[in-house]
Order: structure tokens, then C-alpha cells, then sequence
């Protein structure tokens, strides 16, 4: 948490005023006993109403110039907090926007989520707090004390005593509950992970009748959160009860002892006001303290949570200028025995990968689920690096280009099309910012989306919902094919983007790829021979192992795997 405290260094004026303001506030307060003290044992004794009314005046006056202290260091207090959680959010986005994937995976969605807003908020509570409460308190606890002290040494005694109780009790409460809390966020990750699960996948859920299913998982997860909140919540709902208890004894036992000191005139009645004055502030700021680390320590299992993401460095580095002239002589894409294992997983997803394509190149790539399709084009990109082997393009491995250089060649249409709020020539525009309206539909035409966004109302400038909602699934892969293409990239990656296609779409999607003037080296990914047989070169995986490379016809007389693919989808088309 502490590390996170650099983030203040632009909100140092504030990080002083602040707290400065709050002490100003206090030493206010710690003078109103005594005038109180002194109305009652001077005016009051006396029946001087001048002198009363003019220590009246003293109170009010105090109040006011008290209050325009406590807003001035609230002010302040809140810039701080406020700004400080901003340059973390901004921090933090941008840190998880340099990981790897692979330390994405490990964090998961809903983790990043919570992060980036439970766990920022209760920082930015406990910072707020911190700044009004962490020197205000302790200022008034002991000022108080000495002010006590001064009046009567005797009975001032009891207000040292009850103080070392109560902060035995705080800080003990607050050094147990600091992990729990830890852990109650732990779960609510689990909590907003299941919730989001459940609504990305809601259609599925009801068409196969599983809510009562996902009811009862959701609410184990609840239960466990809950559980874990009620724990840490009562060791915390421990701190007012035993604060109380404790000061009222004090206050009792003060009030003894005074009643004894008036009686035998060593106390004069005001001054035993002022100390059970003393004492009501002792009690306030001592419930204050005890609520702010309270709050605090929430504060400091979240912002652990947040230091812990910035601590995890990307697996992935690249250098700053590509390392090494392109080889126009080579193949545009060369895998040289090739493995991959995830972070996550406990085996290959990869193993002893090797082939090369050629500029121009359409190369299928087919296998059943799991058997590492898209685990194999990750790799182009380097979105994943390889844990053993090599992967190069034009000659120079992926690892040693710019991600600037990297990235401009290549175009990637995922298996899930994603689309942002925004209009169809915003989104379009993500493959080339500066692209014109004669690029778009160039590309839209190539992808068969022309005639789709010219019935669209607006046609570039139809809004999309988020998530592209209001499209349906082939409206959606076609114009994130169509993004793709607007980037005019030398090798593009269709990771089965096609799947929501008729096959006559489909079809006229591949031919007018073949015919494009700049055509890329198509990486075309596919559980449809029908997609793949007219591709240069197809790659047959199964269970992460290459079985089986060449053409269409060359694999279906040696490989066995794809002559039972083509045999199952074959007889499927002709049955149907």
C-alpha cells in the first residue's frame, strides 16, 4: 500500500493544508472547556451576565471559525483523495494495458474489474479519512490529556489509563482484521466473476434450463462472501461497544473523583465540567480514530491488491527499434519447432511445430476442439511467446521486432467478434484512423458487408450498441473482417471468423480475398473443409501435435485425421 503513497507527490500542498487546517479545527475545541469552565465558575458564580454573555460570544465565535477550518481542510482532504485515486486508475489501466496475456489470464476479468473499482474506492475513502482524522485525533486525544493534566494531575490519571486500553483495543482489532478484509475481496472477485459469467452467457443458461443450477452456484459464492464480510465485520463491530465501555468507566470513575475534589475544594465545579468535557473529546476522536482504522485497514488490503498488479511485470519485452533487416527472400512465416505451455495450464498446448509459408500464402488450419488452433496463430502476433522453438517473420523472430512494427503487419479477426459503442466508420476506423470513406467500403465490399451497412440507417454512421447488441452474429464477424481489412496488413489471421457465415457468404468472402491486388498471407482457421480445401497449404492438428500438412487432396490420402473430418462433414452435407 505504501508504495502506492507516490502517487500523492502532485497533491502535496493539499496532502498539508489539509491536515493542517484539521489541527488548527482542534486546538479550536481543546479551548472550549476552559471557557466553559470559566463561564461557570466566574459568571456563573458570580451572576455576571456581562461576563457570561461575553463568553457566550467566545463559544460562538470559536464554532464559526472552527466550521470555515473544518470545510477548508475538507476541501483539501477531497482534492487529494480524489486526485490521488485518479492517477492510479489512469496508472493501473495503462499497466494492465502493457501486460502479456499471460498475466492476464492469471489476474481474469472480473479481478482486473474489482481492482479497477471496489478496491479504488475504499482507497480513496481511507486516504480521505486519513488526511481529516490521522494527526486531528491523536492531536485532541492527547491535548485533551494535557489539558486535564494542567487542571488536576490526579484525575488526569485515569484519562492516561483509559487511553492505553483503548489503543490496546484499536490496533489490536485492526491488525487482526487487516487480512480478513484481504480475504472478503478475494471472494467478492469470485462473486463478480460468476455474475459476469451469467450475463455473458444468459442464452445459453435458459436454453438449457440451467438458472436454478446457477442460482445455487451464485449463491454459495454469495454465502462465502457474506460469511467472510460477517467475520471480519464483527471483529470490527468489536471496536465501538469495548471503546464505549471503557471511556464511560473512565468517565465514571472521573466523576468520582472529581465529586471527592469538589467536596474537600481542591476542584472547583467548572473545572470538573472541563474535564468531563476533556473526556467526551477524548471518547469522539478515540470512536473517529478507531472508525478511520477501520477504514483504513480496508484501505490498505485494497491498495495491496492494486500494488500487487503493479508488481507483476509482462512476461513479454520488446525492443524499442526492430532488431534486424526483413529478408524479402524468406518465407513470410516460418514455425521452427514450436512449443507452448500456459501459465496456467499442465501441458503443451504445442508441441514440435514446424512449417513455413510464403508471402500470398492462404494457409487452413484444422482440428478438433482443443487440439491448439488457436493457440498456433497466437503466436504470429506474439500474444502468447513460445516456450520452446522459434517463430519468425521475413526472416526475423517475433521477439525481436518493435510491437509497433509487429502489430502494423498483421490483422486479427478473433473466434468472438468484438465491437465497441460507437458508429460502424468508428469501429471500422480502428484498422487505419486516417482511412477514408472510399477505404471503408472497399473493405466492407471484400468482406461481403457492403450491401448489410447500406441497409443500416446512416449506413458508416450507424450507431452500434455496445458489444455490437444490435447486430446479428454474421453482421458482426463480417465487419470485424472488414476492420481487418481496412488496415491493409500483410498477414491477417481469421480465427474461425467465418463460423457464423451461410456457405455461400463464406465462399464469396474467400474468393474475394484470393482477388485482392495487395493480397495478405491469409492464416485461415476453420472446422470446415469446405473453407480450407482450395488453401495453399493446410495444417491438420490434433492434440497440439501437427499430423498432417500439404493441400486438400494430398491429405486426404495421407492423413487420416483429415480424411475423417472430410468424411464426416462430407456425408453430413449429402445427408442434408
Amino acid at each position: 500500500m505504501k508504495k502506492l503513497l507516490r502517487f500523492l507527490k502532485d497533491y502535496k500542498k493539499e496532502s498539508i493544508l489539509g491536515p493542517l487546517f484539521k489541527l488548527l479545527e482542534a486546538t479550536l475545541e481543546l479551548f472550549v472547556p476552559l471557557v466553559v469552565a470559566s463561564l461557570i465558575d466566574v459568571g456563573i458564580a458570580a451572576k455576571d451576565t456581562g461576563y457570561i454573555m461575553r463568553m457566550f460570544l467566545y463559544l460562538i465565535l470559536l464554532g464559526i471559525i472552527g466550521l470555515l477550518f473544518s470545510v477548508t481542510a475538507q476541501y483539501f482532504a477531497a482534492k487529494a483523495a480524489v486526485g490521488f485515486v485518479k492517477k492510479i486508475r489512469q496508472a493501473l489501466f495503462a499497466h494492465m494495458e502493457g501486460l502479456s496475456y499471460t498475466e492476464i489470464d492469471r489476474l481474469g476479468t472480473s479481478g482486473m474489474i474489482t481492482r479497477m473499482t471496489s478496491d479504488v474506492n475504499q482507497v480513496q475513502s481511507g486516504i480521505n479519512l486519513t488526511l481529516r482524522l490521522l494527526l486531528r485525533s491523536p492531536f485532541v486525544v492527547i491535548g485533551a490529556f494535557l489539558m486535564a493534566w494542567n487542571i488536576d494531575a490526579r484525575v488526569a490519571g485515569i484519562f492516561g489509563l483509559t487511553i492505553l486500553i483503548l489503543a490496546a483495543i484499536v490496533f489490536g482489532i485492526m491488525f487482526l482484521t487487516i487480512p480478513l478484509y484481504k480475504g472478503v475481496q478475494q471472494k467478492l472477485d469470485n462473486v463478480l466473476s460468476a455474475t459476469r459469467e451469467n450475463l455473458v452467457g444468459v442464452r445459453v443458461i435458459r436454453a438449457f434450463g440451467m438458472e436454478e443450477e446457477e442460482k445455487e452456484g451464485f449463491g454459495k459464492k454469495q454465502a462465502e462472501l457474506t460469511h467472510s464480510q460477517l467475520f471480519a465485520g464483527r471483529i470490527s463491530a468489536l471496536m465501538n461497544p469495548l471503546s464505549y465501555c471503557i471511556i464511560n468507566i473512565g468517565i465514571a470513575l472521573m466523576v468520582w473523583k472529581g465529586a471527592w475534589q469538589v467536596e474537600t475544594g481542591v476542584l472547583t465545579q467548572g473545572a470538573v465540567v472541563a474535564l468531563y468535557n476533556y473526556m467526551a473529546q477524548i471518547l469522539e476522536e478515540l470512536i473517529k480514530l478507531a472508525n478511520m482504522l477501520i477504514n483504513l485497514t480496508k484501505a490498505v488490503a485494497c491498495g495491496n491488491r492494486i500494488q500487487d498488479v503493479f508488481e507483476m511485470s509482462s512476461s513479454q519485452e520488446y525492443p524499442s527499434k526492430t532488431r534486424k533487416q526483413e529478408n524479402p527472400h524468406m518465407p513470410q512465416v516460418v514455425f521452427d519447432h514450436v512449443s507452448l505451455k500456459y501459465a496456467t495450464g499442465g501441458e503443451n498446448s504445442l508441441n514440435d511445430i514446424s512449417f513455413s509459408a510464403e508471402k500470398g500464402m492462404v494457409v487452413g488450419i484444422i482440428g478438433g476442439t482443443g487440439s491448439g488452433k488457436t493457440s498456433l496463430v497466437n503466436l504470429i502476433p506474439r500474444f502468447y511467446d513460445a516456450t520452446a522453438g522459434k517463430v519468425l517473420l521475413n526472416g526475423i523472430e517475433v521477439s525481436e521486432y518493435s510491437k509497433k512494427d509487429l502489430r502494423s503487419k498483421i490483422a486479427v479477426v478473433p473466434q468472438k467478434p468484438v465491437l465497441f459503442k460507437g458508429t460502424i466508420r468508428d469501429n471500422l476506423r480502428w484498422g487505419k484512423k486516417d482511412a477514408d470513406d472510399e477505404a471503408l467500403w472497399e473493405a466492407l465490399t471484400i468482406a461481403q458487408a457492403r450491401e448489410m451497412v447500406e441497409q443500416k440507417e446512416g449506413g458508416l454512421d450507424f450507431e452500434i450498441e455496445q458489444n455490437g447488441r444490435n447486430l446479428s452474429g454474421g453482421q458482426r464477424q463480417r465487419l470485424t473482417i472488414a476492420r481487418a481489412l481496412v488496415k491493409k496488413p500483410q498477414i491477417l489471421i481469421l480465427d474461425d471468423s467465418s463460423s457464423a457465415l451461410d456457405y455461400a457468404t463464406d465462399a464469396a468472402l474467400r474468393k474475394a480475398l484470393s482477388q485482392m491486388e495487395a493480397r495478405p498471407t491469409v492464416f485461415l482457421v476453420s472446422q470446415r473443409t469446405a473453407s480450407l480445401q482450395h488453401g495453399d497449404l493446410i495444417l491438420v492438428l490434433e492434440d497440439g501435435e501437427l499430423v498432417g500438412t500439404g493441400t486438400h487432396d494430398t491429405l486426404l490420402k495421407t492423413c487420416k485425421t483429415y480424411e475423417e473430418i472430410y468424411a464426416s462433414q462430407f456425408k453430413k452435407e449429402a445427408g442434408g
